[in-house]
């Protein structure tokens, strides 16, 4: 591990990254809370600043790790294990899924996958009338193109990066690892500490960000099934909640406490999607998920350039720029708890599995839920663009009360709280454990003291910024926060280029390799054995 203490208050942990980096986040924490408006105004200024400049940063950085992920998953190093050649899986598919899913996006797209395609719905750039059925197409596709293959990019990029070098270079699993190629021993000094602490910076402001969009969804969940109404001090009340429960939780390690959450959130998640599909307009959410998905797959190439450079109207800074930098703000937390159960799988089987699945999951959850609530507003009784228009946070509720199902609708949404609160406690958990790895120079079972400390420190900082404003005030926060991690990506790019140099073609156990030989020619006819080769013979280039 790097630079780990062996005694004191710090035992186990890296000292330099982690007394720096409780520095920058208590100035965070006492300038929120005490500066409260300054926070929320400064944040806001340098977002203002910033996103022309990342409105094509951004967009060609994510551009590139989607096409350099598909060039991994099928090209030269498809083959390629996370870990030993023949090395397997540690965890079945089904947990892995589940696992991936559950830390990756399961509070966001809660929270986005009808608030997203509502809001879309009456504004964006590629409609020329909002409130249509054309719009409504064109709104699931900018949603599926927010959370699709895009930002599994991102998330699976990282990880594979972490797993690669962990698993098959034997080095601790944390971010300077990945820099070892380009820096060798300096990634153990002051480089790599700052390398981490960039890491942590943007993991911290990803977790608190999300947590804080869950907390408000919660809120709004328990105003429709109890006529609570919103209020900072009811989601300060949630959040402490449900960071005592993750912290509670993260003690357990990961196959305990995180497989087994994350399971049930997916089943409980499932029976949410089955009720949709059964209770809801299913001919139409069945049309709506495929036709949107087909516009989506044949725009993907178009949306992930566009920068919006011959308009001046906001949007790419508001969506793309914010969920860009969210992505790449959470890419060192889902990153590493993705390479945590990955070990053993070869290139192609994770980027398939990283980059298709939760994909495919989320075309089918946001198919669903938004084409629910765009067809109540196309041809129910609406309501539903009232409501987000005043509360983003109350968008997939209100769909569940536009469906008029009675006490089955509160059935619904009481089990839309638990599935809130459940990915609160896996993303809080699994952040949490991810942030201690990292400061602890890699060790995969971080000290428990500290787990517990980075807990409250997570639902401290989620508090702070949601007393500061709100939603505006975390999408500044996220954005800023992924900007220095960017850089750090990049380098992680170099790094795994040149580590791969060292490769083989690497053929996969039960392969035949011989050497080429013209496809006409009969040996055995010819009185001649095959002459058997060795696999590096086989692989030598001719």
């Amino acid at each position: 591990m790097y630079g780990q203490a062996q005694r004191g208050l710090l035992k186990g942990m890296n000292p330099r990254v982690t007394v720096v980096t409780i520095l920058v986040v208590a100035v965070a924490l006492i300038y929120g809370a005490f500066f409260t408006e300054r926070l929320a105004t400064g944040l806001a200024a340098a977002r203002g600043v910033l996103d022309p400049f990342l409105e094509w940063y951004y967009v060609l950085l994510v551009a590139f790790l989607l096409l350099f992920m598909v060039w991994l998953g099928t090209g030269r190093y498809k083959n390629v294990r996370l870990g030993g050649d023949f090395e397997q899986p540690e965890f079945t598919f089904f947990s892995w899924v589940s696992m991936l899913f559950a830390a990756g996006t399961g509070v966001g797209i809660l929270f986005w996958a009808v608030a997203q395609p509502i809001l879309q719905f009456q504004h964006n750039p590629f409609i020329v009338e909002g409130m249509t059925p054309d719009a409504a197409r064109v709104a699931m596709r900018l949603t599926y193109f927010h959370w699709g293959l895009n930002g599994w990019a991102i998330f699976s990029f990282v990880a594979l990066v972490l797993a690669y070098f962990s698993y098959r270079w034997k080095l601790p699993l944390t971010i300077r690892s990945c820099l070892q190629p380009l820096f060798g021993k300096r990634v153990e000094g002051g480089l790599g500490d700052a390398v981490d602490v960039l890491a942590v910076f943007g993991t911290v402001f990803g977790i608190a960000t999300t947590l804080g969009l869950g907390v408000q969804q919660m809120n709004a969940g328990l105003g429709a099934l109890f006529g609570v109404e919103s209020s900072v001090w009811l989601q300060l009340t949630v959040i402490t909640v449900i960071m005592s429960i993750a912290t509670f939780s993260v003690v357990s390690g990961v196959k305990k406490g995180v497989r087994l959450l994350s399971e049930a959130n997916f089943w409980l998640s499932i029976a949410v999607v089955v009720f949709l599909l059964l209770f809801g307009p299913t001919q139409y959410l069945i049309a709506i998920t495929v036709e949107s998905a087909g516009d989506y797959l044949q725009n993907l190439l178009g949306m992930t350039f566009h920068t919006n450079a011959t308009r001046d109207d906001g949007w790419q800074a508001e969506w793309t720029v914010f969920f860009w930098g969210w992505w790449l703000a959470w890419s060192p937390f889902v990153g590493m708890f993705i390479a945590r159960v990955s070990r053993g799988r070869t290139f192609r089987e994770f980027v398939m599995g990283v980059l298709l699945v939760p994909t495919l999951i989320t075309v089918v959850w946001i198919g669903l839920f938004g084409g629910t609530a765009l067809y109540h507003e196309l041809f129910g009784v609406g309501g539903i663009v009232a409501a987000v228009d005043r509360d983003v946070a109350t968008a997939l509720f209100a769909t569940i009360e536009a469906m008029g199902l009675g006490v089955a609708g509160k059935v619904v949404s009481l089990a839309l709280v638990v599935l809130i609160a459940t990915y609160l406690i896996t993303s809080a958990n699994a952040g949490t454990l991810v942030i201690n790895t990292i400061l602890s120079g890699g060790d995969p079972e971080p000290p428990t003291l500290h787990r517990i400390l980075w807990g409250a420190v997570l639902g401290l900082l989620t508090a702070v910024l949601l007393m500061a404003g709100g939603l505006e005030t975390l999408q500044a926060a996220v954005i800023m926060a992924a900007l220095p991690f960017s850089v750090v990506i990049m380098l992680m790019i170099a790094g795994l280029l040149k580590a791969l140099h060292r490769e083989r073609y690497a053929a996969r156990t039960g392969e035949r390799a011989e050497a080429p030989r013209e496809p006409w020619a009969d040996l055995a006819d010819a009185g001649a054995a095959p002459v058997p080769v060795s696999d590096d013979e086989a692989h030598k280039p001719h």
